[in-house]
């Protein structure tokens, strides 16, 4: 396999690996779950597209089209991953909030009439806070530079 795509595979799946550990710092509880999450700290997204910039860097240099193209692919994937993707989940919030409400306006008014309960939430966290980009962009670089040391052995 191509070892730049391997250093950024491993760096994704490192960095979903690491958030069962923080989560549960916070939370207390341990949740297997939240491999498969998107959100959260370090930010997986941020980390791949890292790794494989660090990586190409390190191989062929600063100068060339590879490392451009692996550079402004990550800052597009980071600007999106805590902006556009963020928004969404915030807005998720916000339609769970509004069907929270309403349920329990329907309740105190005792209406007669059954209304089909919803069984699960909009998921609210599908982006990143800056933080959770800037965690997953450092593992990325620290991964793919490992990488490369590994591979001029």
């Amino acid at each position: 396999m191509n070892r730049g795509i391997a250093t950024a595979l491993l760096s994704i799946g490192l960095a979903q690996f690491l958030k069962i550990p923080i989560q549960k710092v916070r939370t207390g509880k341990w949740d297997w779950g939240v491999f498969f999450e998107t959100g959260g700290m370090p930010s997986s997204h941020s980390a791949g597209v890292s790794s494989l910039a660090t990586f190409i860097a390190l191989k062929r240099g600063i100068s060339t089209i590879d490392f451009a193209l692996s550079t402004i692919f990550g800052l597009i994937v980071m600007y999106d991953a805590q902006g556009v993707r963020r928004q969404t989940g915030e807005l998720s919030i916000r339609v769970n909030d509004l069907y929270e409400d309403l349920d329990r306006l329907e309740k105190q008014q005792k209406r007669a009439e059954l209304h089909e309960e919803k069984e699960e939430k909009i998921k609210e966290v599908l982006g990143h806070q800056p933080q959770e980009v800037l965690g997953g962009a450092l593992l990325g670089v620290a991964t793919g530079a490992l990488s490369y040391r590994i591979s001029k052995k």
